[in-house]
């Protein structure tokens, strides 16, 4: 991790007890995200022995709780998406976890100031007119093509802030990404969780057999079950491996023996890499009222792409860079510095240089340079949207993929995750114990 990073700047706010790993595991699990996580408490749920091998000096992967100011604060994954269909959601309710519904109301400030009523009503139809063309029956159907191809015509002046808001959450501009890959309309039900997102599956990683800074090198497949050796020359051996390192960080390794097929190899170098960071506003005076709570804007030259307003009530906000803003300031030699600069700049631009005089910004995510992520998430572009589903097969028996990039109801986030660490376990525990079901 380079130097100045925000790894280096700020520690976990939590960091759970963990167990000693076996001798003699039957299944390695390589990364100790909410995949990797999910796929060790079903292998030790159903009596298997598993060592968890994660390259970070942390738990989490890309979802990180750091302490702000005395504040618990997310600085990559926040939002607990598709409320109905994610586990994590699920499993939160069963263990007590304080959730939180995400507010359906937001800010909408038009030209530098609120928006009129009838402002907000266009503004909330034109997205509900583009959410059904994108993720209805006539947009799933037919030939793979650009997600900006079904974008409807007449959106006038909110066509803009539509494409703007969609190529968010998408991790890249719609020309790039697959219609056929584009979120459904589960996305509304969205959560919360007090404490932090990151807190949260660090909890859940508590007594798990994980040994932290353990890169691994190679996994050698041709014998016997798996040989799994790590960057510093120690070796596992073990009946099957499940690896969940994000797919922009496997197109360079590990390296494995002999070679992944051909098939599985180009649906791992078909993803391109999304782009969705965070820079963390702490912001007394913010003119935003009620906690959670999205804020648009239009009507200006520059407009965040993404704001989340008084997070649990508190004065920290969320200013959200997509690809485009991220992309300029790394052309332009930038670094964190440059990001405040910008961000302060298009807020003032917004809401007038007055009311940004007590904004600091105390931390910005990097994900797009860290080496263990090299990006926010995978994104299937157009003509590649069977990927997720390529990848789920298991390869002679012995190893298994798994993370948000195999999801295709839940990609690019954490409950996407956590649900394919459990499939790609339970698929790898009956390979290895006939007479097990996790």
């Amino acid at each position: 991790m380079a130097a100045g990073s925000p790894e280096t700047a700020h520690a976990p706010d939590y960091r759970p007890p963990l167990g000693p790993l076996p001798e003699t595991p039957d299944v390695v699990v390589i990364g100790a995200g909410a995949a990797g996580i999910a796929a060790a408490r079903t292998l030790l749920a159903a009596g298997l022995k598993v060592a968890v091998l994660e390259a970070r000096n942390r738990v989490g992967g890309r979802a990180w709780t750091v302490a702000l100011r005395g504040h618990p604060v997310d600085l990559g994954a926040h939002w607990l998406h598709a409320g109905p269909i994610n586990p994590l959601v699920a499993l939160g309710r069963e263990r007590g976890e304080r959730l939180r519904r995400a507010p359906q109301q937001g800010h909408t400030w038009m030209a530098g100031r609120p928006a009129l009523a009838t402002e907000a009503r266009a503004s909330a139809l034109a997205f509900d007119r583009a959410d059904q063309a994108m993720t209805g029956g006539a947009g799933k159907g037919g030939e793979d093509r650009p997600a900006a191809s079904a974008l409807p015509v007449g959106l006038g002046p909110w066509g803009a802030r539509v494409a703007q808001v969609h190529g968010l959450v998408s991790g890249r501009a719609l020309e790039e990404v697959s219609l056929h890959d584009f979120p459904s309309m589960e996305y509304g039900d969205n959560f919360f969780i007090a404490g932090g997102y990151g807190n949260y599956l660090a909890r859940l990683a508590a007594g798990l057999p994980i040994r932290l800074s353990a890169p691994v090198r190679r996994i050698d497949w041709s014998g016997q079950g798996v040989r799994v050796e790590m960057e510093d020359g120690t070796r596992l051996q073990a009946k099957a491996a499940i690896v969940t390192v994000p797919m922009m960080v496997l197109r360079d390794g590990p390296a494995f023996t002999p070679p992944l097929p051909n098939t599985v190899r180009a649906a791992i170098d078909g993803f391109v890499t999304g782009i969705y960071e965070h820079a963390v506003l702490h912001w007394p005076s913010s003119p935003f009222k009620g906690r959670d709570r999205l804020a648009g804007f239009h009507g200006r030259r520059r407009s965040p792409a993404g704001l989340l307003t008084r997070i649990d009530g508190t004065p920290f906000h969320f200013y959200e860079l997509d690809v485009n803003e991220a992309a300029a300031i790394d052309a332009a030699g930038g670094g964190p510095d440059a990001i405040r600069r910008h961000v302060r700049a298009v807020l003032a631009e917004q809401v007038g240089r007055a009311r940004v005089r007590d904004l600091r910004i105390p931390a910005i995510s990097a994900w797009r340079h860290d080496p263990y992520a090299r990006g926010s998430w995978a994104v299937v572009p157009p003509g590649h949207a069977d990927a997720r589903i390529t990848l789920r097969d298991g390869i002679g028996g012995k190893i298994w993929f798994a993370g948000e990039a195999l999801s295709r109801e839940q990609w690019g986030t954490v409950g996407g995750a956590y649900e394919q660490g459990v499939r790609a376990a339970e698929a790898a525990g009956k390979a290895v114990r006939p007479d097990v079901q996790p």
